[in-house]
């Protein structure tokens, strides 16, 4: 009988024609779905391996949604197999995964695949379409965006709906956020060594199956529905989302699995067909891991690309998902030699697919493996997060001013800070764009916002790791006196700074990423590796808080001023002497309003730059900006820049509070900096 391309794509197909269900192992000798019903009688179906394929298949009459079933797959012995004809595993392919009905303390299964019923009306809600240049992103844990809000009833609170609600919908548009980014949500565990400690993984970097989404993080009353209905809920919070015009962005996890190493637990793939997924010694004795979690799944097998692939598309047409940032992808980009291509043949699949040409790909371009920081080395249709963006930004406004605090002269002038403002076109390259670039100040593994200004050293003791975890190079400045304080003089000045972080964040070239909280000044304590700590810790705070208000309002403004102004936000690089549609045009000043001299750029007592951008129209009006930076602790008289084109300068936003922002100052004029400052000026 002829099948369609649908049939042959892995897992339960329980559409036109009879029920089918298939899995692909190259290594196994037998294979057998074992399929519960909701009465709790047990089918078993042999599946037929295709003759010269890896594709083991049979026909499944009288299965429904709600059905529990497992696989039990027997093989060859040897170092690199761990098959086990008793021992049941989740499908890879499953849509539904929930906690196994035989408890952990007796031996059986932690987990079970669950069949699902995909049907979902999604009301013609289009996705949101976001141009590039105009996407903010915010990055945010389900659980812990809601867990604390008093506006979303407390059976919501931590959960898909609970993202989905009104209050929280309301507040993402209050602040210009286009694009949600969800820390992982496909099922995932916790690591076995935690859950032995009695701790929680809550950050869900621990990937269990790459279709099912999480079902701890849907509703008490989804979960008791079962897994058709957690998905229904996800669905539902993609399509109200949608609905606001925001964009769903979802962190993925396709590195590694949570087999973890070769002594740790066989759920899934290790069973089914370990020596064919997972990257391998060259003896063969244990996993060569570039993701530091014990295993890495081994990109250049067809069967693992397949499923990845399957994976991005049933989440991008199916469940209606905007686009995907890849967590740790130099590891996806490793051809069969362990060694990075930056054209892998997955990295083409995803970027030439038909189904993912509407998508968002953002890359973590690096893993821990050799030669694993790839950052700027991922290709046209790819942004990646750009780490020199964080270190520099965070040097120039807080290491760096502590340092001229201790000795009189920060170590750095405005160079490198004037890169990052422009797109870092030495990273990403004249042909990928300023676009190529997702800038940020925080994520989520690393201190918030408000730790980054208030510790000098991290504080990650409830992690019970003894302080080994968690980075070191953190480029914090606490304001003289380490965590919280009521002193007014460190309170306001970190708040200054905060705003100098934020502000710079959302006047540069390229996509800003905000991290959840962030605007309210949530804290973690000075812990930045807060992935097992509980949700009184880590949730973001939403009583009334008159800095948090105050917080939350400035980035508003910020991404207002950055939606209004195309100049902020080129798609291309200029090139000298020739108009290119799309790009800004740059003149650079110096303190006095003169032209930037060579030597005002890289020299540490020269710590100031007038940044002046003017677009070049190609869907937006003609638009001008001034951008003043100002990065040192002194007071400092300044000239605007006197041009023969302008007729003055309003001042639109600054870092100081209290500034004058009505009336329009003439080129030529003093402008007085007091203390560290962003300054914005629209041109008149």
């Amino acid at each position: 009988m002829h099948r369609t391309a649908i049939d042959e794509t892995p897992g339960f197909r329980l559409g036109d024609g009879a029920p089918r269900f298939s899995v692909r192992s190259a290594s196994a000798t037998a294979v057998t779905l074992v399929v519960v019903d909701a009465d709790g009688a047990e089918t078993r179906h042999v599946l037929s391996r295709t003759d010269g394929t890896d594709r083991w298949a049979a026909e499944t009459p009288d299965v429904r949604p709600g059905d529990r079933y497992h696989l039990l797959v027997d093989g060859p012995d040897g170092p690199r197999h761990a098959f086990d004809p008793g021992r049941p595993l989740l499908d890879p392919y499953a849509r539904g995964i929930v906690p196994a009905a035989t408890a952990a303390a007796s031996g059986g299964p932690r987990w079970t695949s669950v069949v699902v019923d995909d049907a979902f009306d999604w009301g013609g809600v289009p996705k949101p379409d976001v141009p590039l240049d105009r996407a903010v992103v915010y990055e945010a844990n389900v659980r812990t965006l809601t867990a604390a809000n008093r506006d979303v009833p407390e059976h919501l609170r931590g959960t898909y709906a609970g993202v989905a609600h009104p209050s929280t919908i309301a507040h993402l548009r209050r602040i210009g956020v286009t694009t949600l980014e969800l820390l992982p949500v496909h099922a995932f565990d916790t690591e076995a060594w935690l859950r032995d400690a009695g701790r929680e993984n809550a950050w869900g970097y621990n990937t269990l199956g790459f279709f099912a989404p999480h079902a701890a993080h849907a509703s008490s009353d989804a979960r008791t529905a079962g897994a058709s209905a957690v998905l229904r809920e996800f669905k539902g919070m993609v399509r109200l989302l949608h609905e606001a015009g925001i964009q769903v962005l979802l962190d993925v996890v396709y590195n590694h699995t949570a087999e973890e190493g070769t002594g740790g637990p066989t759920t899934s793939l290790r069973g089914i067909d370990g020596a064919g997924r997972y990257r391998w010694t060259e003896d063969g004795a244990s996993y060569y891991d570039t993701t530091g979690c014990g295993n890495t799944l081994d990109t250049s097998v067809e069967a693992t690309a397949e499923m990845i692939v399957d994976s991005l598309r049933y989440w991008a047409r199916e469940v209606q998902v905007d686009g995907f940032r890849f967590d740790l992808m130099a590891a996806l980009a490793r051809d069969e030699h362990h060694v990075f291509d930056p054209a892998h043949p997955l990295l083409e699949r995803i970027r030439q697919h038909p189904d993912l040409q509407d998508v968002l790909v953002v890359a973590e371009p690096w893993d821990v493996g050799p030669d694993g920081w790839r950052t700027g080395a991922f290709g046209p249709g790819t942004s990646e997060w750009n780490d020199g963006f964080r270190n520099t930004v965070r040097q120039f406004w807080l290491t760096d001013v502590a340092e001229e605090r201790r000795n009189g002269t920060p170590q750095a002038g405005i160079g490198r800070l004037a890169e990052a403002l422009t797109g870092s076109r030495g990273t990403f390259g004249q042909e990928r764009g300023p676009l190529a670039s997702v800038n940020f100040v925080t994520a989520h593994d690393g201190f918030t916002l408000l730790d980054l200004v208030s510790h000098d050293r991290k504080h990650n003791e409830a992690n019970g790791e003894d302080g080994r975890d968690g980075s070191d190079d953190n480029r914090s400045f606490n304001h003289g006196i380490e965590g919280d304080t009521a002193d007014r003089g460190v309170r306001a000045a970190r708040g200054r700074s905060m705003r100098n972080l934020v502000g710079t964040l959302m006047l540069s070239a390229g996509i800003p990423m905000l991290t959840a909280g962030d605007e309210r000044s949530r804290t973690q304590h000075g812990n930045n590796n807060a992935y097992v700590v509980s949700d009184d810790l880590t949730a973001v705070d939403w009583s009334d808080d008159e800095d948090a208000e105050a917080m939350t309002e400035a980035v508003a403004a910020l991404t207002r001023l950055r939606a209004a102004h195309p100049a902020l936000r080129p798609t291309r690089f200029g090139v000298e002497g020739r108009e290119t549609p799309g790009a800004s045009r740059m003149a650079w000043y110096g303190p006095d309003g003169q032209p930037m001299t060579p030597e005002g750029w890289d020299q540490p007592i020269h710590r100031v730059v007038q940044y002046f951008a003017e677009s070049t129209p190609e869907h937006e009006p003609f638009d001008r900006v001034l951008v003043v930076v100002h990065g040192s602790g002194r007071t400092r008289d300044l000239t605007l820049p006197a041009r023969q084109d302008v007729l003055g300068y309003r001042l639109a936003w600054s870092s100081e509070k209290h500034r004058d922002h009505e009336r329009l100052r003439p080129g030529g004029q003093v402008f007085t900096a007091y203390g560290p400052g962003i300054h914005v000026f629209e041109v008149s």
